[in-house]
């Protein structure tokens, strides 16, 4: 009987989370944020990490309705970002790169674009190609960044082919050989130690 009862308390409890989630996902799309936020609010202090991202860029880039606050986006995407939601992780990357709401700090950047790069999240890839291009947490190296936009231009980032291809005119051809023999090797890993 105690079986039964857990069962059904479990299920009327995912099936309150999933009408929860979908009328946010409802407010969010139709631009009623002002429904949609304690939604999301609920479901983030659950420990959603959909919501808790979801909250983040709200609070980030101060959606309709949604103060900006980089103080609370930097607290939502942070417990995201450590749950290991990718996106979650390249924005909190972002915040610490531009310094939004925390000490500008490449070093911290990096850790959190590195960890979304891994997840393959192609802005995090072209971020990478940005630190290591323009020397910023990690010596210059054109290499490293020509490998990894190559990366994100292969990931789907329009971007990156762009960048990749002026930072070739700075490479010698043995350089750009190299490169695109990382970015194969790295695809190959699945992103993993590169």
């Amino acid at each position: 009987m105690r079986h039964i009862i857990l069962l059904v308390a479990i299920l009327i409890t995912c099936h309150s989370y999933a009408d929860t989630l979908s009328d946010a996902e409802a407010a969010y799309e139709r631009g009623d944020y002002s429904t949609a936020l304690p939604l999301y609010k609920t479901l983030a202090e659950q420990g959603d990490a959909m919501a808790q991202l979801i909250l983040g860029v709200m609070y980030h880039f101060g959606e309709e309705g949604v103060p900006q606050d980089y103080k609370t986006a930097l607290k939502w995407y942070r417990l995201a970002a450590e749950q290991g939601h990718a996106k979650a992780q390249n924005n909190l990357g972002v915040m610490y790169d531009n310094g939004e709401g925390v000490p500008q700090d490449d070093k911290i950047a990096l850790k959190w674009y590195r960890l979304a790069a891994e997840q393959g999240i192609a802005e995090a890839q072209y971020n990478l190609g940005q630190m290591y291009g323009n020397g910023e947490g990690v010596p210059q190296d054109y290499v490293r960044a020509h490998m990894w936009y190559n990366i994100a231009a292969s990931s789907g980032d329009d971007d990156a082919s762009h960048n990749r291809d002026n930072i070739a005119k700075r490479m010698t051809p043995a350089q750009i050989a190299e490169a695109q023999k990382l970015a194969r090797e790295c695809i190959a890993k699945n992103y993993q130690a590169c």
